[in-house]
Parts: C-alpha cells; structure tokens; sequence
C-alpha cells in the first residue's frame, strides 16, 4: 500500500512538474499583455495619469508618469518574451506594491481583517504573475532560457573559453 502511494505521489509530482513551463509561458504572454496595454493606456492619457499621481501626492508626478507608463508597456513586453524576466518582474512587482501604497493603502491594510478587499483591489492579479515570474523564472520556453541554453553551449563546444573565464 505504502509503494502505491508513493508512485502515486511520484506521478504527481513528475505530471505536474511537467506543466511549469507551459504555465509560466501562459502567465507571462496574458500578464505581460495586460502590463503592455497598462502602460500603452498611460502613455495615452498622460495628462490624465499625471493628474491622478498628483492628487495622491507622488513626487515629480509627470515624470512618474512617464516612468511608470515606460515600465509597464516595456516591461510587460519584455515579461511576454520572458527577456530578463526575473529583474523586469521584481520591477513591476513593486510598481505593484507602491500602487497598492498609494492608491489601494484601505485594501493593502485590510490584508488581514479583509482579504477579499485586498484581492479584489486591481495591483492584485498583477503583482502575483509578478511574483510568480521573480520566484519561479520565465520558464523553458523564454527568451531568457535560448539565450542561458546558448551561452552554455558556447562554453561546451569552446573549452578554451570556459579556462579564460576560469582564470
């Protein structure tokens, strides 16, 4: 019975595994999508967004505006090629966190006491798909993993290059 459960188990654990990659291509094409359009609709409307970053009081509020509307139509095409995922989401990951600071602070405080507020408020789905990408990478299918299968190929087929790196 024990030997059941454990190949049980270990099918699981290999069935699902397998599905990490094609997961994390589904989340970063969608969220790297949704940041892009973000950031397009800012660039859009940029006397509309600088207006608003100036009633919450965020300094330099235009050149905020500019900032916040480059990283998330940049960075979300970037997260959709799974381009230098891992700093590109720890970037919008804390876009998200300072939107939650200082457009959602009700909802970020009600984490606890209301965790529906808090899930429901719109950093929300954006900040998980940019903790997924930070902790768990782009995936096989990414930009980042050709260009690391490549540099490590390079190495392979060069092994005078692989003793000048040593040195």
């Amino acid at each position: 019975m024990k030997e059941k459960v454990e190949n049980c188990i270990r099918l699981l654990t290999k069935g699902t595994a397998s599905l990490q990659s094609p997961f994390l291509l589904v989340v970063r094409l969608y969220w790297g999508w949704q940041f892009a359009q973000t950031g397009w609709g800012k660039f859009d409307n940029l006397e509309k967004v600088t207006g608003f970053f100036t009633s919450l009081g965020i300094p330099l509020p235009a050149l905020t505006a500019h900032f916040i509307a480059g990283l998330e139509l940049g960075g979300g095409i970037f997260l959709a090629l799974g381009l230098v995922s891992r700093p590109i989401a720890l970037l919008l990951a804390t876009n998200m966190v300072v939107a939650y600071i200082a457009a959602d602070r009700e909802a970020l405080f009600s984490v606890i006491s209301d965790p529906d507020k808090f899930s429901g408020a719109a950093p929300f789905t954006f900040l998980i798909a940019s903790l997924i990408v930070l902790i768990f990478g782009p995936g096989t299918v990414s930009v980042d993993a050709w260009l690391a299968s490549r540099k490590q190929s390079n190495t392979q087929c060069n092994p005078a290059s692989e003793k000048l790196m040593v040195q």
